[in-house]
């Protein structure tokens, strides 16, 4: 029934402008904005919409994934433009100073300005 849809996911923010500073110039990705909410363009043809929501609550769980050919490099990368990794150390994921979690796969997490959670990882 689906098969032949076009799908796209899409999360809200609390900051339509901040989010766009952040995904289009922080990250560097294409971001279109359009009635008030943004239209994020990925790598693959794919795209995020991000809709603004006066009493958001950021998501607790990953809600966008960045496949990454060096986990490190893009840790690097986004540390050098004030990105922030996240730390979790518990039962089933352990990661290093560095905010990376060498395992299968190796990821490293980080939030937007919403406080939504984001990864890059190489499978």
């Amino acid at each position: 029934m689906l098969g032949n849809s076009r799908a796209f996911s899409g999360f809200s923010v609390d900051d339509i402008p901040q989010a766009r500073e952040f995904y289009g110039g922080t990250l560097g990705l294409e971001v279109a904005e359009s009635m008030g909410m943004l239209t994020l363009h990925l790598p693959g043809g794919m795209t995020t919409i991000l809709y603004p929501k006066p009493d958001h609550r950021p998501a607790t769980f990953t809600v966008l994934n960045f496949e990454v050919d060096d986990v490190d490099a893009a840790v690097d990368a986004l540390t050098s433009r004030g990105v922030r990794m996240e730390n979790y150390n518990g039962p089933m994921v352990w990661t290093d100073e560095r905010g990376i979690s060498r395992g299968t796969p190796t990821i490293a997490w980080f939030k937007d300005p919403a406080g939504n959670i984001l990864s890059v990882l190489r499978e």
